[in-house]
């Protein structure tokens, strides 16, 4: 990148100066040149034997669906409790299995925040791991 000003006449000449730049460039590909062999190292892997056995297959967990309708009611895959008692029963039972089962809880879009609350309460103090809401589409926005 060269300039030019002045005239022909002996004129001042402004020139940049680009051999300390040139410089500065080799010295930068010289170190890279000779540093990259000592950062490029081998890793090494471990990978499986192949004469081994293949790992059992998972088993999915046990579902178990949890609806609360409208006014209240509470169905332990299909069947209505009768009270949080009982309830809490079920959630001790099915929380010292090996797998867990997972809670699909559906509430009613209708049902009271405090009967939700009150569920979800009881299967965390018996140390229930996995509870999701299902169908949760139909609360969005009408």
């Amino acid at each position: 990148m060269a300039m030019s000003v002045g005239s022909s006449a002996g004129g001042v000449m402004c020139e940049i100066n680009t051999t300390p730049l040139i410089d500065v460039m080799l010295v930068l590909l010289v170190t890279l040149i000779i540093s990259l062999p000592v950062m490029t190292h081998a890793v090494k892997l471990d990978m499986p034997n192949p004469n081994a056995q293949p790992p059992p297959p998972d088993t999915p967990p046990e579902v178990i669906d949890l609806e609360i309708d409208f006014d209240g009611t509470v169905a332990w895959n299909g069947t209505p409790v009768t009270g949080m008692d009982q309830l809490e029963g079920y959630f001790h039972t099915e929380a010292s299995k090996e797998p867990q089962p997972e809670i699909h809880l559906r509430p009613d879009r209708r049902a009271r925040y405090g009967v939700v609350a009150q569920v979800l309460a009881a299967a965390q103090r018996n140390h229930m791991q996995k509870i999701g809401f299902t169908n949760v589409a139909q609360f969005g926005q009408d």
